[in-house]
């Protein structure tokens, strides 16, 4: 099956009349929280609980448990890429920082969802794909604008900041402090001292050389 044909399964799932979408949602962001406490093993009876709908009703909308799993999944890619375009009257830096701040919960839903997902799927690449889509131009804007270093690359961001979340943090609200903290890096860098000794040296060199031409 195609990326496209796939992405357009998931999206088939949605109900169109509006308490059969109340139930899908409500389904999707309990099946969220269960896989994040629970790891993909998390009980199907017990997010149905979790969204007070019988699990008759769960059945209705996912079928198989992987139709779940892709769901749960594509709803977080949706819901990263929009918080993109909501960012977008923001200033260059808030945005990014603002869009990778949001990247660091979509990392723990993929994280608790990496046994049941195959990275080598077209629907993940496709994802992937979007993902990119929506974070990277704010890097570029970011960095045109003068407030994000330009020898980053949007991939660097996403190692950085993904080999974050995958350390265990015990303390609450440390994980978001310990990005702040990374992306301070992201900053552009005021020159070393030794850097600015070179430059010093070579303004004075160029000015040497300018006083020999010039007798």
């Amino acid at each position: 099956m195609r990326s496209a044909e796939q992405v357009s399964e998931v999206f088939s799932r949605r109900p169109k009349r509006a308490d059969a979408r109340r139930n899908y949602e409500t389904l999707i962001s309990a099946a969220r929280e269960a896989f994040a406490e629970d790891g993909v093993s998390a009980s199907l009876e017990d997010i149905a609980r979790r969204a007070h709908v019988g699990i008759g009703t769960l059945y209705r909308h996912f079928p198989t448990r992987q139709d779940l799993f892709e769901s749960v999944y594509v709803d977080e890619v949706e819901a990263l890429c929009r918080t993109a375009g909501d960012l977008a009257d923001q200033p260059p830096w808030d945005a990014l920082a603002g869009w990778l701040h949001r990247f660091v919960r979509y990392t723990a839903t993929k994280r608790a969802l990496a046994e049941a997902l195959n990275r080598d799927s077209e629907l993940f690449r496709t994802c992937r794909t979007e993902v990119h889509a929506a974070g990277e131009p704010l890097l570029r804007r970011a960095q045109r604008a003068g407030t994000a270093r330009t020898d980053a690359s949007f991939d660097d961001v996403m190692h950085l900041v993904g080999g974050i979340t995958m350390i265990h943090f015990a303390e609450p609200g440390q994980l978001e402090r310990v990005v702040g903290m990374a992306l301070n890096g992201l900053r552009p860098q005021p020159p070393s001292s030794d850097q600015e000794s070179r430059a010093a040296s070579s303004v004075a060199s160029v000015s040497s050389a300018t006083s020999v031409v010039s007798r």
